[in-house]
């Protein structure tokens, strides 16, 4: 991002305003505004969001929104849904957002729409996943699958383990999960200590396949 002389103006009356909220009681903003709890709350796709308990007031949203249009915010998101290769470091396009766009959806890169390719690809892990957990897919002495590990860093790590803590409560508890992500081999060894080898499935999760602990 190239910094702009309107950059910095936002940015600074940003900062001055930090200054002067930073010392607010929240008692004191809830008393001036009894709609606080209201108005700075937002509600969508089953998520609600209420930021009413910090010291954030008409103005601090205003200033926030001119920093991020003078920071180009809006054209950069757009470029990301676009296919555009914003990951500058690695030279590609940052498509994360391909994997959560419905069917219907055209996201172009090198004039190609990768969506199908998306869909087709998580078409077939929904049924891999069905079939581990019948018991129609089973391990290689013929047994049902009853563990699987996950290994992965980062965002391989956390995406997965974030699902599952999610999702847990709605199991039906017949399936041992658990995550590797450490390239200490002590790690791995604690995690399948007590697992059949028989009855157990390895899922190795990674972007470029060059980390250490794949």
């Amino acid at each position: 991002m190239s910094v702009t002389a309107g950059w910095r103006e936002a940015f600074s009356a940003l900062s001055d305003h930090h200054k002067k909220v930073g010392g607010l009681h929240l008692r004191r903003l809830f008393a001036e505004d009894p709609r606080r709890g209201e108005r700075f709350a937002r509600e969508a796709v089953g998520i609600y969001l209420d930021y009413s308990k910090n010291r954030v007031t008409d103005e601090t949203l205003r200033l926030l929104l001119q920093l991020a249009k003078e920071s180009g915010l809006r054209a950069r998101i757009d470029a990301m849904f676009c296919g555009e290769k914003i990951n500058l470091t690695e030279k590609r396009a940052v498509l994360h957002v391909a994997l959560r766009a419905p069917k219907e959806a055209s996201i172009v890169v090198d004039g190609e729409n990768v969506v199908p390719k998306v869909h087709a690809v998580l078409d077939k892990m929904a049924d891999f996943s069905r079939r581990v957990r019948s018991g129609v897919w089973q391990g290689h002495s013929g047994r049902r699958i009853r563990n699987v590990i996950n290994i992965g860093i980062g965002g391989s790590d956390l995406g997965p383990v974030m699902a599952y803590e999610a999702l847990k409560h709605y199991s039906d508890h017949t399936m041992t999960f658990r995550f590797i992500s450490n390239v200490d081999g002590s790690d791995f060894v604690e995690a399948v200590r007590d697992l059949d080898p028989a009855e157990t499935l390895f899922v190795v999760s990674s972007k470029t396949f060059t980390t250490l602990e794949t």
